[in-house]
């Protein structure tokens, strides 16, 4: 169609990882492995938190939220990533990719909210445990979940409407494994200044503060920490905050390596090996993350595993 002299694309074609085809299949095994791996370990963990009452905490109600985000988020890329490996023609409809871009882009934001929420719930645990139960009250950590989910979609419908009215022209060739933000950006034939300053506020917003939030809960629980007399007190103390740090050091580093500098020296491999990272990787880890080295999780698996034997027995006899 015309719009003022200019061309718009009916259709974009995503240049993905490699051209070579016996990559492809290896990667395609590679990475449905990895996609499988990510669903069933989330699924599992959302199932061990429903199932067993002992659970059914602020802090497992926020990690059923961040396993939903996950494999969400993994589900908004993936699967279109392995169609692509096994075809000929890796082409993505107009408006399958703004989908995908308002999803993945949504979902991320949502995540980066959440797990500030998470290092505030680890805060109160932590600084103020006499009072943990009466402040981290049902109430609030519904209104905390609906916050980080409302922040990351309101974020992802603005930042994919003012993406996708620039004219692309006839530049339809995403070098990408998706339609990502950066990628998508630069395909317009127009100035794009706008749009960079509108990802770098959404950026400071929605990575930065959390960011900054997250940081300033850490400082005091590492002050608690460390103001605590017995060694086995800040054993457990730390032990409380150890998954959840480990996945923000995970989260928040690329991201902010990506987004915060639109016009950084990354290549456009760097790129692609970064959006892999968020989409399978990342997700993968989280449920292992928070489930070895957690009792309680070992100990719903356990008792589930207890029932599921008894009643295989049952059906047997």
């Amino acid at each position: 169609m015309e719009t003022d002299n200019q061309t718009w694309v009916q259709e974009f074609i995503l240049l993905g990882l490699s051209s070579d085809w016996d990559t492809q299949i290896s990667l395609f095994v590679l990475f449905l492995l990895m996609y499988l791996v990510t669903v069933l370990g989330n699924f599992l963990i959302i199932l061990l938190i429903r199932l067993d009452s002992r659970l059914h905490t602020p802090m497992y109600f926020f990690l059923t939220n961040l396993s939903l985000v996950d494999v969400s988020y993994a589900t908004s890329i993936v699967p279109q990533l392995l169609a692509h490996f096994l075809a000929a023609h890796k082409a993505i409809p107009f408006l399958s990719c703004a989908a995908q871009l308002f999803f993945s882009l949504g979902l991320g934001g949502i995540e980066f909210v959440l797990l500030a929420m998470m290092a505030y719930d680890r805060y109160v645990a932590v600084c103020n445990p006499l009072r943990y139960s009466a402040i981290m009250h049902a109430g609030l950590c519904s209104r905390m979940a609906i916050v980080s989910w409302v922040s990351g979609s309101v974020n992802s419908v603005m930042q994919t409407a003012i993406t996708f009215q620039l004219p692309m022209c006839t530049n339809k060739y995403i070098d990408h494994i998706s339609c990502e933000l950066l990628a998508v950006v630069r395909l317009a034939c127009v100035d794009t200044s706008t749009n960079e300053v509108a990802i770098m506020v959404s950026s400071i917003i929605l990575l930065m503060t959390p960011f900054c939030l997250v940081l300033l809960s850490y400082i005091q629980i590492i002050s608690t920490i460390l103001k605590i007399q017995s060694k086995g007190g800040r054993r457990k103390a730390f032990h409380t905050c150890a998954s959840h740090l480990t996945v923000v050091a995970l989260c928040y580093g690329m991201a902010i390596f990506t987004y915060i500098q639109p016009h950084s020296s990354a290549s456009v491999l760097q790129e692609k090996l970064i959006s892999l990272f968020y989409a399978i990787l990342t997700p993968m880890l989280n449920p292992m993350i928070y489930s070895l080295r957690n009792k309680e999780v070992k100990g719903a698996w356990q008792k589930l595993q207890g029932q599921f034997s008894g009643l295989t027995s049952k059906l047997k006899t």
